[in-house]
């Protein structure tokens, strides 16, 4: 009934490895188709290699291709350009072969004809060496001959000679010089009238003095008092406000502020009469009011400053030129409005320039500037027309202009044909009926100051300033002064007053030479 154990054992030995034998073959068999699909996909793989490397192969042939081309369709148009390079270069060289050529031909000419040219002044000069010594000869014999006959020297003839001729020369270089003078003068005149009435005609501008007076009104004398404050606290508070001197005195209704800067001038007028509109007369309303003032009158002087720039057609003036502008609105001398002075220079300059065929924007700027100095000379040390030109050249103002307004009182050398426009446009504004006046010491100092300058000269006799100063006659002692020295003696006296004194337009000098003679019957 029941098997074997050992028959059992063994068949489940076989089972065993009859099992193990089929997994062993189904993973063999397994094993094989990965690696037959491995295969399958790197043949795939290889052939998509392939197919790229072929194509690739095909792309890089096909750009060498074209870089062969471009490169072969390029060396032939360099190398036709270097033909064509080379034709014209040829071209040049045989033109210029033949033009040295020429040249060579009629330098060989010219050296021929100067050839022959040399051996003919060889020629000359042989004969003219010649006909020297024959008229050496004859000229020692002549003056032989007339040593003896005058019983002179050489010497003393030449001397007695020279001296005779010296004197003619010197009458008949007087007369010329005279005449030429008197002739350029008159053309001199004409035109320049011409030109003058023109630009002024343009021009046309009204003058009146203005007297800079800083007189403030006041509603009542009792006023006065108020202003002054109690122990003086209000006028002592305002003076040091303003910086101005408030005089008090017994003039009615009227109270008078001093100083010699127009500017504070100016803003302490107007502090002070807006306190005695106010009635608030104390330090703290003072201060208030002073500075208001201030920033009124600084807003005044930007306004006019560029309204002179804008007038005069000069435009692209720095901001601190255009306030020294400004500033010329408070300005005056010899009672001449300073700013409007500078509008007509520059207009005058402008027409003059323009008549003349110099440069009219150039004339312009140096007529407006040219007193710009003024703005500043109670500030600093110097001339206003040195002071002008400094800070014109500080702030980028051209170099002629700066010339210009340097040299417009002859401080400077003149560079420039812009520079004479605008000193003449100067005298004219300054010299014009009504624009000017002076005082009466200021006249009188200036008279006798041409007459004393007319009098250090030596052979002066007697000099005399006539026509309010505007002209001076000089009488010379003829027997020490020639026509020659009279007329070097009215460009001296000239000079010196341009050099040594101030003054409204132009000054006449008149040298009078007067020979008489005196005689006695007895």
């Amino acid at each position: 009934m029941f098997e074997n154990p050992v028959v059992v054992f063994i068949e489940v030995i076989v089972a065993l490895v009859v099992g193990v034998a089929v997994g062993l073959w189904l993973g063999i068999r397994r094993h094989r188709q990965q690696t037959e699909l491995r295969l399958r996909e790197v043949e795939l793989q290889a052939r998509e290699l392939e197919q790229q490397k072929s194509t690739l192969t095909q792309q890089m042939e096909a750009q060498a291709k074209d870089i062969v081309l471009k490169a072969r369709d390029e060396a032939i148009r360099i190398r036709d350009e270097a033909e064509a390079e080379a034709v014209r270069r040829l071209a040049d060289l045989n033109r210029e072969d033949q033009r040295l050529a020429k040249r060579r031909e009629d330098l060989d000419r010219k050296l021929e004809q100067n050839d022959q040219r040399r051996t003919q002044l060889d020629k000359r000069q042989s004969t003219l060496d010649k006909r020297e010594g024959e008229i050496n000869k004859l000229q020692e014999k002549r003056l032989a001959e007339l040593q003896r006959v005058a019983a002179m020297t050489q010497e003393e003839a030449r001397a007695l000679l020279v001296s005779e001729v010296e004197k003619d020369a010197r009458g008949d270089m007087a007369r010329t010089i005279r005449q030429i003078e008197e002739e350029a003068r008159a053309e001199g005149d004409r035109r320049a009238r011409n030109i003058i009435a023109l630009a002024i005609q343009r021009v046309a501008s009204e003058h009146v003095s203005e007297i800079t007076v800083s007189v403030v009104p006041l509603p009542a004398d009792e006023m006065k008092g108020r202003i002054i404050g109690r122990n003086g606290r209000n006028i002592r508070a305002f003076e040091q406000a303003a910086g101005v001197d408030v005089i008090v005195d017994d003039t009615p209704e009227a109270v008078t502020i001093s100083s010699f800067d127009p500017i504070r001038r100016e803003v302490a007028k107007r502090a002070l009469a807006k306190l005695v509109v106010d009635g608030r007369i104390h330090p703290a309303h003072i201060e208030k009011l002073v500075s208001d003032a201030q920033k009124e009158v600084e807003a005044i002087i930007r306004e006019a400053g560029e309204q002179a720039g804008f007038e005069a057609g000069v435009p692209g003036l720095h901001p601190e030129i255009q306030r020294l502008l400004g500033r010329l609105k408070f300005r005056t001398s010899y009672g001449q409005n300073q700013h409007a002075h500078a509008i007509e220079t520059a207009l005058l300059a402008g027409a003059i320039a323009a008549e003349l065929g110099a440069d009219v924007a150039l004339a312009k700027a140096g007529g407006l500037l040219h007193d710009i100095g003024k703005a500043l000379d109670h500030e600093v040390e110097g001339t206003h027309a040195a002071i002008g030109a400094e800070y014109a050249k500080r702030y980028g103002v051209n170099a002629k202009v700066v010339n210009a307004i340097a040299a417009h009182h002859h401080e400077a050398e003149q560079q420039t044909v812009e520079a004479v426009i605008v000193e003449a446009a100067d005298a004219i504004s300054g010299a014009r009926p009504g624009a000017r006046r002076e005082s009466l010491d200021q006249y009188i100092k200036r008279v006798k100051g041409l007459e004393e300058i007319a009098n250090s000269f030596q052979g002066v006799e007697q000099s005399f300033a006539l026509q309010a100063g505007r002209e001076i006659r000089v009488i010379v002692e003829p027997n020490r002064v020639d026509d020659l020295a009279a007329l070097q003696l009215s460009k001296n006296i000239a000079r010196k007053i341009e050099e040594t004194m101030t003054y409204p337009g132009q000054i006449r000098v008149t040298v009078i030479r007067e020979t008489r003679a005196t005689d006695f019957a007895k």
